[in-house]
C-alpha cells in the first residue's frame, strides 16, 4: 500500500505523524490529540477513508476551512476535491504552508479569518465577496525562501 511508504519517508525526514481511528490501526501511529487540533511544528494528523467524498465530508465536518490539500496522482479525484471542499485555499499537490497572503501577492500578512464574510458597517457589493484560491502543483514544498521574489499574476478563472 502506497499510504505506508509515504508515512515512512516522512517519519524518516522528521515529521511527527499521528493518526486518527483507522490509520492508528492500519499504520500503527499514536493517536492524534484532535482532528482539531492545530499544530506548529513539523506535526500533522492523517486518517484513512474510503474515498475522495469521504475525505470531503471528513474536511467539512473537522477542517478549519482555511486550507486543505489532496496528494494523488488521480486527477479525477483532485478536480472534485478541488471543486467540493469549501475552504478558502485548496490545493492540489502542493504544501498547505504555500497559504500566505505574502506568496498570494497581498502584501504582508496582518490577519487570517476563516469566517466566510466579515464585512461591518455600510457594505457596497465587494465587500460582500471572498476571494478561494486553487492551486495545483506536483509536490512543491516551502522550504527556506529567503531571497525568493515571488510576483503575483492574474489568472483567468476556470470553471
Amino acid at each position: 500500500m502506497e499510504i505506508f511508504k509515504k508515512t515512512l519517508m516522512y517519519l524518516v525526514l522528521g515529521v511527527s505523524i499521528n493518526g486518527g481511528p483507522k490509520a492508528c490501526s492500519l499504520l500503527n501511529l499514536p493517536q492524534a490529540p484532535s482532528f482539531h487540533h492545530e499544530y506548529s511544528s513539523m506535526s500533522c494528523t492523517i486518517e484513512i477513508v474510503d474515498d475522495v467524498h469521504a475525505a470531503i465530508d471528513h474536511i467539512h465536518k473537522h477542517g478549519s476551512a482555511h486550507t486543505d490539500c489532496i496528494v494523488t496522482e488521480d486527477m479525477e479525484a483532485a478536480n472534485i476535491f478541488l471543486r467540493l471542499v469549501d475552504s478558502a485555499a485548496v490545493f492540489h499537490n502542493a504544501s498547505t504552508r504555500f497559504s500566505d497572503g505574502f506568496r498570494f501577492g497581498l502584501g504582508a500578512e496582518v490577519g487570517i479569518s476563516t469566517s466566510r464574510i466579515h464585512a461591518r458597517g455600510p457594505v457596497g457589493v465587494e465587500g460582500l465577496l471572498t476571494t478561494r484560491w486553487i492551486a495545483r502543483g506536483s509536490g512543491q514544498v516551502v522550504d527556506n525562501d529567503k531571497g525568493v521574489v515571488y510576483t503575483h499574476k492574474d489568472l483567468t478563472q476556470q470553471a
